[in-house]
């Protein structure tokens, strides 16, 4: 006897559900489960079921890489919580079953079955086999058993890296699971239903392109017309999935810039019809538009099979290969038995013996016609299958087949794998870039949000069509950009923030562009050795992420930089610019640098940040003028500074601003008013009149020269200078020429001044 989610009500069992809020449930009943860290050690255990998990690891899955002092003893306290928990008849100085230690580790002992992740993923594969066996009727049932089980947001609630890496994850995998159910749904003539599923889908995820291009198919059948003609012109713009299966829309997508590489891939398949097959990897950074090309180039093709590796394909031995060959063969009566085969080979040997066999049946099925298999994703792909698509690769230049796989630059596992060929994307040129963004975009881009977008996606198409397609001033970055972040390690997520922060991403007071930071910037305000940083950095490197040039470290898509920084809270982000200050500061970093943490976000400026700023202003000045004029600004407006102090600093201001041709004449007016030292006040007024004859206001510089003039206080050095301002403006003064701003009735009457 079974509940409502699949799982047996027999006496004594323990049902543990992550798919929404984290319950447990014994004998039918819930469980009260406490603080959200015991529920946080609780799920990394429940996802662990069956493997020990040291306490080190729990720390660092629940508290991160800075955890408190009190971590361990938590630790202990919610172990011992959890046990009585598990086990409330259980005597207290009994060792428990369900929950045990020893040698620094915890395991968890619970039937697979007892956690619904675990259900999850055994029924997307049961799914998976069902499809590559070619029966849609037994692939559906799985898949809605699948989704039964979710609840809400996975692990909802729950704190810790870990949980959240978790999260992201399973909910990536709840929504392919869910537009596959659309597409069988489709397939099953029920698209009213179909269509309800992609509907809430597109409420939910309304960044998501895949989600709108698979809403089409089942849109035109239900509601043709005027709204089914608009959803096609939005799914023309989405991102493909490897065939047609997997997009469900009938559309050519939008793909502009790669005529070469659709060329080659072409020529590789007619080459493969006329018997001289060929193994081609398509590589690039995550979102480049490997799929959209592969689906470009191939698409339509006969006998073309399409699988995508992913983390549950990686646990079923040849589970990507029968997919693959399960698509080319679907409907030819002896393809099936093929396929039939092949998914009998992974019990009958060792993995020598069966990769042996799998490629004879690989063999056979290339006799009756050419045949292309594409996988996408292929590192994802399980041992077996990448084992069998070496050896197949080896001879598919005496065969009529076409190997066609696409991986990330870079990513672990591509190198088992040799290839005749290597198409690397590159990013799209600025024109390709800007007709992708024309295409995608709801309306004509203004010129300058078009240059924001190439500027923020650096040519990356995903990118592209993500901010074209978006409200303008309604970007959801996080949207974007967690797809390629979340399967990168807590660790390297963290340090990526920590890039941002540093390469400036918030200096917008001093209206520059980020500049990127240094290992040795990264190293000062993390206390990590450059060794291990490119150690810690590495996935974000090699999945193209980050670039390392020398000693720089960049990111390749603005947009990237973007999200993590906007991302963080605004009080986190003023906190850790302080501090990254104070620690460049401390190694004798440049003042630029210094100061672009300061004027990064909210940070507080106090008397210890104006003294700093006094005695580097000049060569602050020097280098990065910007720079300085801002950091000065808000220092004599918000810095707790002695008045001489916030003299120097304001007469500062007023030189750079002269300098940059900007507004001086209210900063050097404010000192030439409080100082006593007749050479600044004489400098001052200058300032203040050159500032004026720089923006065309003549009389005003005239009154100013003037009235100092008229003094007879300022050091020779000044009124010469103020005289020569005169000289060089009376021609656009009003009144003779000779004695500007004086009436000629005044020249009559013989009020003409002296200049002395």
């Amino acid at each position: 006897m079974s509940d409502e989610y699949g799982v047996s009500a027999e006496p004594g069992r323990l049902d543990l559900r992550l798919l929404g809020p984290v319950q447990i449930r014994r004998d039918g009943m819930e469980r009260p489960l406490g603080s959200g860290r015991r529920i946080a050690v609780l799920c990394v255990l429940a996802l662990h079921a069956g493997r020990a998990v040291s306490r080190d690891r729990l720390v660092a899955a629940v508290w991160g890489d800075d955890p408190p002092a009190s971590a361990t003893g938590n630790v202990y306290t919610y172990i011992s919580t959890l046990r009585h928990l598990l086990e409330p008849g259980r005597d207290r100085w009994t060792g428990g079953r369900l929950l045990t230690s020893g040698g620094g580790t915890y395991q968890l002992h619970v039937a697979a079955d007892s956690v619904d992740v675990v259900r999850f993923e055994a029924l997307r594969e049961s799914a998976r086999a069902h499809r590559a066996a070619g029966d849609p009727v037994a692939e559906l049932a799985a898949v809605e058993s699948a989704l039964r089980l979710w609840r809400g947001v996975a692990l909802a609630g729950v704190p810790g890296p870990f949980v959240e890496a978790q999260r992201r994850r399973l909910a990536e995998l709840r929504l392919a699971t869910r537009q596959r159910y659309a597409d069988l749904l489709t397939v099953a003539g029920r698209h009213d239903e179909a269509l309800r599923v992609l509907r809430e889908l597109a409420a939910t995820h309304p960044a998501r392109e895949s989600v709108r291009a698979t809403l089409a198919v089942p849109l035109q059948v239900a509601a043709p017309g005027v709204e089914a003609t608009r959803t096609h012109a939005a799914a023309a713009t989405a991102r493909p999935g490897p065939g047609p299966a997997r997009t469900g829309s009938s559309e050519r997508p939008v793909l502009v810039g790669r005529r070469d590489e659709v060329r080659r891939l072409r020529r590789a398949a007619a080459g493969a019809a006329a018997g001289h097959g060929a193994s081609i990897r398509v590589e690039g950074a995550a979102g480049i538009g490997k799929s959209a090309l592969l689906a470009a180039a191939l698409r339509g093709a006969a006998r073309t099979g399409w699988a995508v590796g992913d983390e549950v394909a990686q646990r079923r031995p040849l589970g990507v290969l029968l997919e693959c060959l399960g698509s080319a063969l679907a409907g030819e009566p002896t393809g099936v038995a093929l396929v039939a085969q092949l998914a009998g080979l992974d019990a009958t040997g060792s993995d020598a013996e069966v990769a042996d066999r799998a490629v004879e049946v690989i063999r056979r099925a290339v006799t009756a016609a050419p045949l292309v298999l594409v996988v996408d994703d292929l590192p994802w792909a399980d041992p077996l299958t990448l084992r069998v698509w070496a050896m197949l690769g080896a001879q598919a230049r005496r065969l009529p087949l076409l190997l066609v796989a696409a991986a990330r630059t870079g990513a672990t596992g591509t190198e088992s794998v040799p290839a005749h060929e290597r198409i690397e994307l590159a990013p799209l040129g600025s024109d390709a870039a800007a007709a992708l963004v024309r295409a995608a975009a709801g309306e004509p881009p203004d010129p300058q949000r078009l240059a924001r977008i190439l500027h923020d996606a650096a040519g990356s198409p995903y990118y592209l069509r993500h901010l074209a397609a978006a409200v303008p001033g309604d970007v959801d970055l996080a949207a974007a950009v967690d797809p390629h972040l979340a399967p990168l390690p807590e660790q390297v997520r963290h340090r990526l923030r920590t890039v941002a922060l540093l390469a400036g991403y918030g200096l917008t007071a001093a209206g520059t562009e980020p500049a990127g930071c240094t290992l040795a910037e990264l190293s000062a305000v993390t206390d990590r050795s450059r060794g291990d940083l490119l150690r810690t950095l590495g996935p974000a490197l090699a999945a193209g992420v980050l670039a390392h040039g020398g000693d720089r470290l960049e990111f390749r898509h603005p947009i990237v930089a973007r999200a993590l920084y906007e991302c963080t809270p605004a009080a986190l982000r003023g906190t850790l610019h302080r501090s990254f200050a104070e620690r460049l500061a401390a190694c004798g970093a440049p003042p630029e640098r210094v100061a672009a943490q300061l004027l990064a976000g909210e940070v507080p400026l106090d008397r210890a940040t104006g003294e700093w700023l006094a005695g580097h202003i000049e060569l602050l000045a020097e280098r990065a003028p910007r720079i300085a004029i801002a950091a000065l600004d808000r220092a004599r407006t918000q810095a707790d500074l002695e008045p001489a102090r916030r003299l120097s600093l304001t007469a500062w201001l007023a030189r750079l601003l002269l300098e940059q041709e900007r507004n001086a004449v209210a900063a050097a007016s404010w000192v030439a008013a409080r100082t006593t030292d007749l050479d600044l006040e004489g400098e001052m007024r200058w300032v203040a009149a050159r500032s004026y004859e720089q923006r065309g206001e003549f009389e005003a510089a005239a009154d100013i020269a003037w009235s100092a003039l008229r003094e007879h206080r300022l050091p020779p050095h000044w009124t010469g200078r103020l005289k020569d301002l005169l000289t060089r403006i009376r021609p656009h003064l009003p009144g003779d020429p000779t004695a500007p701003r004086m009436s000629r009735s005044a020249l009559v009457g013989g009020q003409i001044p002296v200049l002395r």
